[in-house]
């Protein structure tokens, strides 16, 4: 930009951008080239007037501004008709009309400002900058005539040269019959959604509106082994219209990841129908999020999907047997692009399905989202993200160095190995507390508000019934069991509690812990504890190879991912030592992170970017080939740990003491555990 004295002083905000410019340039114009980016369709003809502005009024002394809308044109009668005809706010004017006369200071609203605030969902409030790939373009093509000859197609490629700048366009096959209707029914002017995934990249003509059409749709999409998570949202103002899930229909082929892969092993059909399940429920949530946004599938013109390695194999046709076996390898690991109707996925024909890059064999995409949502390689601190699930995928790093693996836990914390387990739902105990003294149980359901020990709980759970132990459920009782002594830090239930509490029963040579004694009956068995330290022990040990990888001895802050993430207490989860010592203000769950990270890559393309160069950048730790994996893991079978400390626990939680530090007694019936008195405030 040139400057000289008499050109003036301009100033935007809220993001304080300014710089000079000669009388008679238009608004539109100078925000572009300090890179303040006010959204405009029409190309500057003042139709779609999503470029409004407002003038400030007054001396700002601090910027050595004096503003007025006497340093603004007047409004022209291409904003007239725009106020007449759609209405048009006293204080605010249309920039891609209005030019300056003067100095100014130019606040851009809210609803107008590309890298506007998104509120996600979860309360989650960061700025999602907007630049999609799909681009609305408004043109109005010259009609033909009988002395230039030109085809229509060509007309509108020309019009789009001339009006937006686009040189090289490609164009989408099956508009090509469909271009001369569309630019009638239009009367010569249309509205083109231009695809462009890298700024380097040639434009392409994905679809053609007549008149002009002043919204375009996308989805994002995070594919569970267990449940399928979709968002609608706006590409130009990037709201979230609808949020919706279901459950993957795959489960009917194997409760777990590698059961699905020995089925396709198994069953020579068996990755086709994986495949068709899958892409047939996407189809459906579509349909499901179109309705509650009320909008046409036919105006979402851009998707983005992530998913383990496997689910991200099965939704693209690839067979995920090499995923089956070491070196577990990936088919495909780095980001693609495709036409959306080429894998069977109902949308606009012209619309595009962005899925992210793999990290590793058993490291997917779902991990690399979770990784640009949460961002620890834009930290100083070190961060560890761990999204629980059968297969526990962990992400531990700051901005110089990152580091990941999986973890095979195994369907525990789902409840599918214990005898009381359930997948939460209506009816699922998800809180326990355990009196230290009494060692009486109370407990919260979901689907009631009252505890079990409160009015009102008996009623309520009269007609809703109790059936079991869902996933945050499990890992609080265990660790509840520990910290009231019923159990040892090896996770052996006392037997000598039986004789003096009826809720300690034996069961052949163990014994077991009765959590509900009316029908249903729910009891934690000596099997179901050690189901849990095996699951645990699996995950903790995957964390610290990762922390020696790295050379550190505690991280800074610790994110859980996922549904399941969303409700597990993080003093439980440490407790039961299922991930390591940190300051409990740090231990956060992040909700459907991997959700949020496939919406930052579909409302801006920079991220696509920003992940793919990361994830080259992830250094992958295979578990299975490390041989410090196993001493980690016997550690780590001891709540919390047989070997490391805990002192942030310690300083919120009365730990039991050591084994080592107490006297030796015999597991089934010596002397009884440590008693701790006084009760701990635990709603």
């Amino acid at each position: 930009m040139n400057e000289t004295a008499a050109d003036h002083l301009v100033l935007f905000m809220p993001s304080g951008k300014r710089g000079r410019f000669p009388k008679g340039t238009a608004v539109l114009d100078a925000a572009r080239e300090l890179g303040v980016y006010v959204e405009s369709v029409c190309g500057g003809r003042a139709t779609c007037g999503r470029c409004q502005v407002v003038v400030q009024e007054g001396k700002f002394a601090k910027h050595g501004i004096v503003s007025g809308p006497e340093h603004i044109s007047p409004k022209g009668p291409k904003e007239e008709r725009y106020e007449r005809v759609r209405g048009l706010a006293a204080d605010r004017r249309l920039s891609c009309s209005a030019t300056i006369e003067g100095d100014l200071v130019i606040d851009v609203p809210q609803d107008t400002i590309i890298n506007a605030q998104v509120v996600r969902k979860d309360a989650d409030t960061r700025v999602i900058e907007r630049d999609p790939a799909v681009r609305m373009c408004y043109v109005e093509v010259e009609e033909p005539d009988m002395e230039k000859p030109l085809g229509d197609l060509d007309r509108l490629i020309v019009a789009l040269e001339r009006d937006w700048s686009l040189t090289g366009l490609t164009v989408d096959p099956w508009l090509l019959p469909q271009i001369q209707s569309i630019l009638r029914k239009g009367e010569w002017k249309v509205t083109a959604a231009i695809y462009r995934d890298r700024v380097e990249a040639q434009p392409r003509l994905i679809a053609v509106y007549p008149g002009l059409k002043n919204e375009a749709y996308g989805i994002a999409c995070d594919i569970g082994s267990t449940t399928i998570a979709m968002h609608l949202s706006s590409l130009l103002s990037g709201r979230t219209l609808a949020s919706s899930g279901t459950s993957n229909p795959q489960i009917r082929f194997g409760e777990d990841l590698m059961s699905r892969v020995s089925y396709v092993m198994m069953n020579p059909e068996g990755r086709e129908a994986m495949t068709r399940a899958v892409r047939e429920a996407i189809n459906g949530l579509i349909g499901k999020v179109c309705e509650q946004g009320e909008i046409d599938r036919q105006d979402i013109l851009d998707s983005v999907f992530v998913g383990n390695p496997i689910m991200h194999h099965l939704f693209l046709g690839i067979d995920p047997t090499e995923l089956g076996g070491a070196p577990f390898a990936l088919a495909l690991s780095g980001a693609i692009c495709l036409p959306s109707s080429d894998i069977g996925i109902d949308l606009n024909p012209g619309a595009r399905t962005y899925m992210l890059p793999c990290i590793a064999g058993h490291v997917g995409a779902d991990a690399a989202a979770v990784t640009l949502s949460e961002g620890p390689h834009r930290q100083d601190e070190m961060m560890l993200i761990v999204d629980v699930g059968t297969n526990a995928e962990i992400v531990l790093g700051n901005w110089s160095r990152c580091v990941a693996a999986s973890s095979p836990t195994g369907p525990a914390f789902e409840g599918a190995e214990i005898s009381c387990g359930q997948r939460a739902a209506p009816g699922a105990i998800e809180r326990v507390r355990i009196d230290p003294e009494t060692l009486e149980p109370r407990y919260r359901v979901i689907g009631i508000d009252q505890w079990s020990d409160e009015p009102g709980f008996a009623e309520a759970s009269q007609k809703l019934g109790v059936s079991g132990v869902c996933g945050s459920g499990i890992i609080e009782i265990v660790a509840e069991m520990y910290l009231a002594g019923i159990i040892s830090e090896d996770g052996v239930i006392d037997g000598s509690l039986a004789e003096k509490n009826p809720r300690i029963v034996a069961e052949g040579r163990t014994f077991s812990y009765v959590l509900k004694e009316t029908a249903p009956r729910l009891t934690i068995t000596q099997n179901d504890i050690r189901a849990i330290q095996l699951a645990k022990a699996a995950l903790y040990a995957g964390i610290k190879l990762l922390m020696d990888k790295q050379g550190i001895a505690q991280v800074d802050r610790i994110g859980f991912a996922g549904a399941f993430g969303s409700f597990i207490d993080p003093k439980y989860a440490m407790v039961l030592g299922l991930i390591p010592d940190c300051d409990l203000d740090k231990v956060k769950a992040v909700g459907n992170a991997a959700g949020a990270g496939a919406r930052m890559a579909l409302l801006n393309r920079n991220h696509r970017r920003e992940i793919e160069d990361t994830v080259r950048r992830i250094e992958k730790i295979e578990t299975a080939l490390e041989p410090k994996f196993q001493d980690h893991f016997v550690s780590a079978m001891a709540l919390p740990n047989k070997r490391d400390a805990f002192p942030n626990l310690a300083s919120v939680v009365t730990l039991p003491a050591r084994q080592a530090d107490q006297p030796e007694r015999d597991i089934e019936g010596g002397e009884g555990p440590r008693r701790r008195g006084g009760r701990r405030g635990r709603r």
